[in-house]
């Protein structure tokens, strides 16, 4: 089973690569995931000439360990989880936060402009939108009565979170774009405004690293989607294995597709946001969801 599993992570990254391609150049191309990686691979490893030699090499390696720390306590299938805490949903938060200090150190690192700008910017969009992720895994922490995330998923045998708790699925969908720096949030490392922004000093087999630490953080969002608000591994005749492939494949296309159809946010707005609107409204819906457990 877990050789199973392992296979259709792998394909799901591979899948994901491919739809990111094509949101951005409009054709399919199944073979740029590879020919991607061979470039990379291969590229000269350029390093700035007054780097940070200890950020530059950390910066990449956090990143992904971060991402993949992420999957390790969510459940693949009801008895399939590679690291089973009691308090899961209380770490995804603890790794996701490892992100902004990778981001941070990959922005100072090469102590080039357009790389520290997106790094101070990746910081202040990550504070912001920690906020509404945390309170929306809050409240499906309410509605269980538990941080495991079996629990959680077992807690939506009759009804979905995305039906219980609308406003935490919306405010945790959004939140996961800005995290995973996708449009319309992805300021930090746009070509057009930063020449690449955090990951412009970056080549070779350390730009590998990120590249393949991005797909695996938006994997790991949609996976955390999946089984907080979309009923996890519970659905008819499939095996739960498969119906959690299948929501996670689904939420991790939406985020190329839905992005790509809003406007870029300036910087200053997608902060306002969150602050004025995002924050309130994870508020709201722990109310919300304190209110229903009551009744």
């Amino acid at each position: 089973m877990w050789i199973l599993i392992l296979c259709l992570f792998c394909v799901s990254i591979y899948a994901i690569s491919v739809v990111e391609h094509w949101s951005i150049y409009r054709h399919w191309d199944f073979m740029y995931p590879f020919s991607a990686f061979a470039s990379s691979f291969v590229q000269e490893d350029v390093k700035p000439r007054m780097h940070d030699r200890t950020f530059l090499q950390t910066a990449p390696i956090l990143f992904i360990v971060a991402a993949v720390l992420s999957v390790s306590v969510l459940p693949f299938a009801k008895e399939f989880i590679l690291v089973k805490l009691g308090t899961a949903a209380l770490f995804i938060n603890a790794a996701f936060a490892y992100i902004m200090v990778s981001m941070v150190l990959a922005g100072w690192a090469p102590n080039g402009l357009y790389s520290m700008v997106g790094g101070w910017r990746f910081l202040g969009q990550l504070i912001a939108y920690s906020m509404p992720i945390v309170m929306a895994i809050t409240s499906t922490v309410m509605r269980a009565e538990s941080m495991d995330m079996t629990e959680i998923v077992k807690s939506q045998y009759e009804l979905w979170n995305i039906i219980y708790q609308p406003l935490g699925f919306i405010l945790f969908y959004l939140a996961s774009l800005a995290l995973a720096f996708l449009p319309p949030f992805d300021i930090p490392n746009s070509l057009g405004e930063l020449s690449g922004g955090v990951f412009s000093e970056y080549t070779g087999k350390k730009l590998l690293i990120f590249r393949i630490g991005r797909l695996i953080l938006i994997f790991s969002l949609a996976l955390a989607t999946a089984n907080l608000f979309l009923g996890g591994w519970f659905g008819p005749f499939l095996p739960g294995f498969v119906w959690i492939f299948l929501k996670t494949g689904a939420v991790a296309i939406s985020y190329f597709f839905f992005g790509r159809l809003m406007p870029r946010l300036r910087h200053d707005h997608s902060l306002e946001w969150s602050w004025k609107y995002g924050t309130p409204l994870a508020l709201i819906n722990i109310l919300w969801v304190g209110i229903l457990l009551l009744l």
